[in-house]
């Protein structure tokens, strides 16, 4: 059919000039384009590979690169090496922030961000930073929630009215308070405090409401911050201060638990787009399974981490329920402070996994 309708034109060439001319050039392109489909998307060709760069914060060994390390693994298995990931990680390419700032612009297909670190992007981010939001012992319903239920349905429209898809929810751990300065073994100990927070509204009003000083400092450079004094402390897992070589200047840490944190693993969503039926569920289908084991291996690297922290002479105190509910009564305001930000919705759907008898809908 092309060829018939080739040759036709061919004829007219000879005969007519000017814009007529052009218009029958970009009718032959549409229709060679057209003969060409091969099904695929806008973005893709039926041989070039699939390139994606995706770049995150975290230290090489952290739970969390190791499941971005997993993730490559089963994409380029699964698509017979047609879709390539490239891992930058470390900050190689900049902060949380820098580097989802590039995925939104899409000049970076896929970028990591902390939770706290997302509310540069969404406000509703923020609930998981709310104090106390969340609990250890119901991390199994929070995932169900985020991987098949109503509140990753939630975020999934939220963040895709700011141009990203969420991929993987990668479990990153409770952060504990820890000083490089002065021992802490109690929350009256946290007073005066200068502690490194994010850039998240709601982590720095937690750590005011502690009577601390908080001090906003991207992740790359707190290291330096805590070696030059510029801040006395931090409140992070024990896992990524251990894997980040924090533990070389940290001494004294407390198991304070005052939020969750995920890594959260974005893509442009035109770029998702672009993408295949196929390529789309290659991805979709390797996240899940990165996910599985990513999240399986992260209470054994928290456990390592902490023996290290003990092994270096870092002194850990572990809080009793009574000193842990003094810490939760002392930043309960900070949910009165920002319940005007965060939607009172996805603030309940977080709060109904925080059940024994909970079941993801």
């Amino acid at each position: 059919m092309v060829f018939i309708l080739f040759s036709f034109f061919k004829e007219m060439w000879m005969f007519k000039t000017g814009m007529k001319t052009i218009c029958v050039a970009a009718l032959l392109t549409g229709l060679v384009a057209c003969g060409s489909d091969d099904g695929k998307k806008a973005g893709e060709t039926a041989n070039k590979p699939v390139k994606i760069r995706l770049g995150h914060p975290m230290a090489p060994g952290n739970n969390v690169t190791l499941g971005y390390e997993k993730f490559k693994e089963l994409v380029e298995a699964e698509s017979k090496g047609n879709i390539k990931v490239q891992l930058f990680g470390s900050a190689m390419l900049g902060s949380d922030r820098v580097t989802m700032e590039s995925v939104q612009q899409g000049s970076l297909e896929m970028a990591s961000s902390s939770s706290p670190n997302m509310a540069n992007f969404s406000k509703e981010f923020m609930a998981f930073d709310l104090p106390y939001i969340t609990r250890p012992q119901y991390q199994k319903n929070l995932y169900a929630a985020l991987d098949n239920g109503e509140l990753g349905e939630y975020l999934d429209a939220e963040s895709a009215k700011i141009g990203l898809r969420p991929v993987m929810y990668s479990e990153y751990g409770y952060r504990n308070f820890c000083s490089a300065t002065k021992p802490i073994a109690s929350m009256a100990d946290l007073k005066g405090l200068k502690v490194r927070t994010t850039d998240s509204p709601v982590e720095v009003a937690v750590a005011a409401g502690l009577g601390m000083n908080p001090a906003p400092i991207a992740w790359g450079e707190t290291y330096t911050a805590l070696q030059q004094g510029t801040v006395d402390g931090e409140g992070n897992t024990f896992s990524l201060l251990n894997d980040a070589k924090h533990s070389e200047v940290l001494t004294s840490a407390i198991d304070s638990q005052h939020n969750y944190s995920m890594h959260i693993l974005m893509m442009n969503e035109e770029f998702y787009q672009s993408l295949s039926p196929e390529n789309q569920k290659i991805i979709t289908g390797s996240a899940q399974k990165a996910l599985a084991y990513q999240r399986g291996i992260t209470a054994d690297l928290e456990k390592a981490a902490t023996q290290a922290f003990l092994d270096r002479g870092i002194k850990i105190t572990y809080l009793s329920d009574a000193e842990r509910q003094k810490f939760e009564d002392a930043t309960r305001p900070v949910w009165e402070k920002f319940k005007e930000s965060i939607s009172p919705k996805l603030i309940g759907l977080i709060q109904d996994t925080q059940r024994d008898d909970y079941t993801a809908k």
